[in-house]
């Protein structure tokens, strides 16, 4: 009997002092994106691997950019065999290489993510191949049998699915009650629908995720679906539905506004809240909101922060006070001098537009933009430089920097969300050439995940 009674209070203090041991909370995921068409690139904007590396101490996941599909047999493929495939400069090897020395990060294969177009007068005049893949059950399995192959092949831990559906056509900007009705009566859809058979196309998505994840189930293989910028997932993404066959989202809640799709508006890219007389859905909250009321699990969805801005010229007309959103812009401001795309500026080339020792004094062209705050940290940061009295010379740019992208990590953590998505490494100053410090905003994610 005394035996009975030692051991019972031996469990009862046991598992007193289990209850009080503080558990750790669930590792926040990092999720960066790589797009291997960097490698190619000329001067500062080149990444090589070297470049690369420094981030896997930072990210828990790597998607390595892209894979596409071959129009007519659905093949999964490399889209630069040259760089890509061991016959060539052996990337696909080389990065999952790397698992190597940071066994804690595991690298996907993504596909489509705006990367895979076709060009050529004909081009435009071709149907949408990620929506006839769909629509060909003998397509969809030859898809999966290819890209099971390149995976087991060349090491990767599983496939992204950066789907090329239709995007919604640009809006235009509504203020006070107009803003409010519109937005009631269109959220989260275009100014016509861009896909008649979405329905059929959303179901049939699904089935292609189901049958993806059966094929990579046995070899424990991850997938995962990413949520392109101005696609609309009530329209394709049967969000309940996709839990069972995915490992996680990843949701690109940026490029609300862009020079090519709003060419005379500037505007916030990407407000972490709705903003005052806009439509609400151009927000990343809204984004999230619409997977959790739809029953995805929040620890499964990653908010996707850019590394970039997006630039508009400001004109005669545009005014001096920079207060978006701004009707009188135009498209066509200056290239990055780095990365030469138009319409998109780098972090690193933001950051040494802003005032700087080294512009200081400088006039012009090369005179430093004026930076803005959100002190409510409800929207987001533009920097800005009005045109002179010749109408040269005008900026204004919307971005994400360090700090923007730690506020918007810190939703991510208060929501309990799987964590963060970096689009995507390339853009974040790589070199450290704007405060010395490689991957600034990488840095700042990882550290306010931690923290």
């Amino acid at each position: 009997m005394q035996f009975s009674i030692v051991l019972l209070l031996a469990s009862v203090v046991a598992c007193t002092w289990a209850g009080n041991v503080p558990t750790q909370p669930p590792t926040k995921q990092l999720v960066c994106y790589y797009d291997s068409a960097s490698f190619v690139k000329e001067g500062l904007a080149k990444m090589v691997v070297d470049d690369l590396e420094p981030s896997f101490q930072f990210c828990t996941y790597i998607i390595y950019g892209y894979a596409g599909i071959e129009r007519d047999s659905f093949k999964a493929m490399s889209l630069n065999q040259n760089l890509d495939l061991d016959l060539g400069k052996g990337l696909y090897r080389t990065v999952t290489r790397l698992k190597r020395k940071y066994p804690n990060v595991k690298v996907m294969l993504s596909v489509g993510g705006d990367r895979d177009i076709e060009t050529g007068e004909d081009a435009k005049d071709l149907p949408n191949k990620y929506l006839e893949l769909l629509e060909n059950p003998i397509g969809r399995q030859r898809f999966i049998n290819t890209i099971y192959a390149l995976v087991k092949t060349y090491g990767f831990d599983g496939v992204d699915m950066a789907y090329q559906f239709p995007k919604n056509k640009p809006k235009k900007v509504h203020s006070g009650l107009g803003s409010f009705w519109k937005g009631l009566k269109k959220t989260f859809t275009g100014d016509f629908d861009v896909d008649p058979e979405s329905e059929m196309h959303k179901e049939q998505f699904t089935a292609l995720m189901r049958e993806l994840k059966n094929e990579l189930r046995p070899d424990n293989y991850l997938v995962s679906a990413t949520v392109l910028p101005n696609v609309n997932s009530s329209k394709f993404f049967d969000v309940a539905a996709l839990n069972s066959y995915v490992d996680f989202v990843n949701l690109a809640a940026f490029d609300f506004y862009t020079p090519e799709r709003n060419p005379t508006v500037a505007d916030i890219a990407a407000p972490l809240y709705p903003m005052a007389d806009r439509n609400p859905e151009f927000s990343v909250d809204s984004v999230v909101q619409h997977w959790l009321r739809n029953g995805f699990p929040s620890t499964k969805i990653n908010v996707g922060i850019s590394t970039y801005g997006r630039p508009w010229k400001m004109t005669d007309d545009s005014g001096d006070s920079g207060i978006p959103p701004i009707s009188k812009v135009e498209n066509a401001a200056p290239k990055g001098e780095n990365t030469q795309i138009q319409g998109l500026y780098s972090w690193q080339e933001v950051c040494q537009m802003l005032p700087n020792a080294n512009n200081m004094y400088a006039k012009g062209a090369n005179a430093p933009l004026k930076k803005v705050l959100d002190p409510a940290r409800r929207s987001g940061v533009y920097a800005f430089r009005a045109a002179d009295k010749k109408g040269d010379h005008g900026v204004w740019v919307s971005y994400e920097d360090p700090d923007t992208a730690a506020e918007k990590t810190a939703y991510s953590k208060n929501l309990n969300l799987g964590g963060v998505a970096l689009f995507d490494l390339e853009y974040d100053d790589f070199r450290g050439l704007c405060v010395g410090e490689k991957y600034p905003i990488l840095r700042a994610i990882k550290y306010r995940l931690l923290n």
